[in-house]
């Protein structure tokens, strides 16, 4: 709209910014960016409601105002700006400046009176003022044409006022809001106004009275002596109140609205920032047609690329493989048969982007039996997908050269995602649309024009991206001193993965079904039950019934209590379990009905014609290094609970010719500590097969193994463990339910006993505040940034990352070291067993039973000697007719 301008608090927005957000944003580099963040989005939003023609920010400065040279204790006792927030104000305004925002302060005035001045001089050029704050003072300067709009629940909300908004609201004008804070004061800024006065009590007054003054001039009128006897004696008091809470709308500004139209960002300046800040959701909403090249950074030239489209298969022999090759295959790869593929795109390095259009007869098995006659090296981006689609239709042969997701993945764990959209706009300053955008019909794709070509320069711009990445990434993997963990462990393992994502697990959709029809009619009894004990029928799923029946009707204890109702999360259930029967049968009723839709009703959809279920496994998700899995999560089916126990009936093998056989590390991650903290104690133990908690009780409490009880066992086992994570005093008395003193004293008794362990974690927790991350064995890092936080419970929670991620990620290292192996022995003996399962420290395959002694051999030797360790490696060995007899 191109009369309105909005004049935005900018103290009061991004203050309102970084306390709404939960968790600390800080970048690899240690800068916190949670109130910038919140800032902006809130900046997008007023840009998008509002579409305003002007927009500018205000600040305050840090010199005294008028205010505190009439009263010295205005804003006195306010709390003082926390470092994580006071280290973002600069940035803000260079990012504001980037956006060609016009920025405005001033010494001895507040943000309050630039933006009331602005307010006013904009009312009379004809423009209407939009005042964005956070801040009621600001409602004294609604008008009929200005409106004050305050931020509500921490910055998802707005509240429009204007002055007849203001008179509905609280029965009097803006104007008369300064009389109203006169009288109560103003306890954020100090503003006394007279004692004993509320918001109750001044709204009456000014109700009845209009102002301050028309008041002091009547209080004779006033009936309650004690009223009147308080407002005589503070009437100065009142008066100066009055004043401090006025704002100044005559700030000898020089304003050129001319300044404050909206401008496209100097865009080089504003990515330079949003790469800085890490901030990837922004760049990615960047207008990719106004987004302009910086001189700074490479360039991606596509205009050298020749393009070719292949749609016979004897043109196949005009492709020519390189050292590597950058590979795309378009298609979609979610059906649950075979995925679809459109097209291949192969770019060499002499720059011919060959395009494969599989959507001509024979295209595509003749080019993957091409591929697998020339074995080139593949360079891609999240490679796995595109193997797992080729791989579904006859590709054996998957040589990895680079990969640009892991290679980002390797050089900053912790980023949220690692798109190549993202990754353009950071290194090259250049737009790339996502694929799924690209065949949503988000792309502007013409339905009459030929999808082909459309395809092809899709494909060529996405390996262009890739091609001219691998290089920079090549260099800071070396700079950074991760070529060990990044070709030895994270690019073989895409091929591996992407071989289990093919291969699937076996499902037995009877088991499935039977299980589910089971867990319905045990739903139904405990459902029952629940009404019954609960003297009614309710929604038992609705919070907001099932509060009340707890915590009112049955009198449990209740947890704090929101605007929404009483919380009733497992957390809060698990206190109260031993009130009343109804509570572990709500527990007991929840686990149930995840299990049926999650894991019943979830599946059933995700098995193929060949009963086989294709889980995808992520490599870039975990910042530790773990492989997680999705669509559906086979690493997380509840087996502590019986019925989910049970659902590992329906994984079995392939056929009755095969079995399937299991491998599990033992106690790595104590293995692990004992290695990389060189403690002789847990070496010994580990190498001479003894068990290490019995062992640790013994060398704790000073007595013979043989001596140990199962309780003295289990505690040292919730220390082992405990350990591992940076465990505090309180959290184990919490969990072994002991005194605090008790809790503490065993700790300090097991760090005496193993002072190579206590040297090891707090040379972890040095070299973290020291470099800013941690290592694995492999070499891994990851970052931590919250371990220089000011704030004592985040360091707390960035020293614990610091003690536990070298062990987890080195964990996590000998897992995938182990699955290759495995992988490989397997392809290279010709044996039909497949690697289907990854499940945290176990592997299981899917074994012939004629191959079965050959297998069993290979999988522990290959895991066991995945890395030579000084507390050496062992694995438990299992096999069953199905997933749930391995254990």
């Amino acid at each position: 709209m191109e009369k309105t301008i909005v004049i935005i608090d900018g103290n009061s927005l991004i203050n309102r910014a970084y306390y709404a957000m939960r968790q600390p944003m800080i970048t690899k580099d240690g800068i916190y960016t949670q109130g910038i963040f919140g800032f902006l989005n809130m900046l997008t939003k007023i840009e998008k409601d509002y579409e305003p023609g002007y927009l500018t920010v205000a600040f305050d400065l840090k010199a005294p105002t008028f205010r505190h040279q009439e009263y010295k204790d205005y804003k006195a006792g306010r709390k003082k700006m926390p470092p994580e927030l006071a280290m973002q104000m600069p940035l803000l305004k260079d990012i504001l400046q980037a956006m060609n925002i016009k920025i405005l302060e001033m010494e001895g005035f507040e943000a309050d009176d630039i933006i009331g001045t602005v307010a006013r001089e904009a009312e009379e050029q004809g423009l209407e003022p939009l005042i964005i704050t956070g801040d009621k003072d600001e409602l004294q300067l609604a008008t009929d044409k200005t409106k004050v709009i305050i931020t509500k629940k921490g910055i998802s909300q707005f509240e429009t006022y204007d002055k007849q908004a203001m008179i509905d609201k609280y029965g009097f004008t803006p104007q008369q809001f300064i009389d109203f804070k006169g009288l109560m004061g103003d306890a954020s800024d100090n503003i006394p106004g007279i004692p004993g006065v509320g918001e109750k009590t001044a709204q009456k007054l000014i109700l009845e009275y209009g102002s301050v003054n028309n008041l002091l001039a009547n209080t004779e009128k006033i009936s309650s002596q004690k009223m009147r006897e308080k407002i005589e004696d503070n009437a100065q008091l009142a008066v100066m109140s009055r004043r401090l809470a006025t704002i100044n709308t005559h700030v000898p500004l020089e304003i050129n609205f001319d300044e404050f139209r909206m401008e496209e960002p100097d865009y080089d300046r504003l990515i330079e920032l949003y790469t800085k800040l890490e901030f990837n959701s922004f760049l990615k909403k960047m207008d990719k047609s106004a987004v302009q090249k910086a001189a700074t950074v490479p360039e991606i030239n596509t205009e050298g690329i020749e393009l070719q489209i292949l749609r016979t298969p004897e043109e196949l022999n005009e492709l020519e493989f390189t050292t590597p090759i950058f590979l795309k295959v378009l298609g979609d790869r979610s059906h649950i048969e075979k995925p679809e593929v459109y097209g291949i795109c192969i770019l060499s390095t002499k720059k011919k982007l060959y395009y494969i259009n599989c959507e001509e007869p024979k295209m595509l098995e003749e080019t993957v039996s091409c591929l697998n006659r020339e074995q080139p090296g593949f360079a891609g981006h999240d490679l796995k997908d595109d193997y797992y689609m080729l791989m579904r239709h006859g590709l054996t042969e998957c040589n990895t050269f680079f990969d640009t997701a892991v290679g980002q993945y390797v050089l900053e764990s912790g980023r949220s995602n690692y798109n190549l959209k993202t990754l353009a706009y950071e290194y090259f300053h250049e737009s790339l649309e996502d694929e799924k955008d690209f065949f949503s019909g988000e792309s502007q794709v013409d339905l009459f024009q030929d999808l082909t070509a459309e395809y092809a320069r899709y494909g060529l711009r996405w390996c262009a991206v890739v091609m001219n990445l691998v290089p920079i990434l090549e260099e800071k993997i070396k700079e950074e001193n991760l070529e060990q963990v990044l070709y030895e462990v994270e690019l073989p393992l895409i091929e591996v993965m992407a071989a289990m994502e093919r291969d699937g697990v076996k499902a037995d959709k009877k088991e499935l079904t039977d299980l589910g029809e089971i867990i319905t009619k045990q739903v139904e009894v405990v459902t029952q039950k629940i009404y019954d004990l609960a003297g009614e029928e309710f929604n038992i799923n609705s919070p907001a019934q099932l509060g009340p029946i707890l915590f009112e009707k049955l009198g449990l204890t209740a947890g704090k209590k929101t605007k929404r109702g009483y919380s009733t999360s497992a957390e809060t259930l698990e206190r109260i379990i031993d009130e009343h029967e109804i509570v572990p049968c709500i527990l007991e009723y929840r686990t149930l009905t995840k299990l049926n839709s999650t894991y019943i009703e979830g599946l059933l959809p995700l098995i193929d014609r060949e009963d086989r279920i294709h889980a995808h496994f992520n490599q870039t998700v975990t910042a530790t290094g773990r492989i997680s899995c999705t669509e559906p999560n086979l690493q997380n089916i509840p087996i502590r609970q019986a019925f989910g126990r049970q659902l590992r009936r329906a994984f079995v093998p392939t056929d009755a010719q095969h079995i399937l056989i299991g491998a599990d590390y033992s106690q790595i991650e104590l293995r692990v500590l004992a290695h990389m903290a060189d403690d002789p104690v847990l070496i010994e133990a580990f190498n001479n097969g003894e068990d290490i908690h019995r062992t640790t009780a013994a060398n704790v409490l000073g007595v013979p193994q043989e001596k140990i009880t199962l309780e003295e066992r289990s505690r040292a086992k919730a220390v082992n463990f405990g350990v591992i994570y940076g465990m505090s005093a309180f959290g184990l008395s919490s969990e072994l339910h002991i005194t605090r003193k008790d809790a503490d004293a065993y700790i300090k008794a097991y760090f005496e006993k193993h002072t190579a362990v206590k040297r090891f974690m707090d040379e972890q927790v040095r070299l973290c505040k020291e470099q800013g991350y941690v290592s694995t064995i492999m070499g891994r890092k990851r970052y931590i940034n919250e371990i220089s936080a000011s704030n004592y419970m985040v360091r707390q929670v960035g020293e614990r990352l610091a003690m536990n991620s070298p062990i987890q990620g080195s964990a996590a290292d000998i897992i995938k070291l182990a699955m290759i192996r495995v992988y490989r022995q397997l392809k290279e003996q010709g044996l039909k067993s497949r690697l289907i399962l990854q499940v945290h420290d176990e592997l299981i395959i899917d074994t012939c039973r004629d191959e079965q002694e050959t297998v069993q051999k290979l999988l522990v030797e290959n895991m066991e000697k995945a890395i030579e360790l000084k507390a050496r490696l062992t694995v438990d060995l299992n096999q069953g007719d199905s997933w749930y007899d391995l254990k």
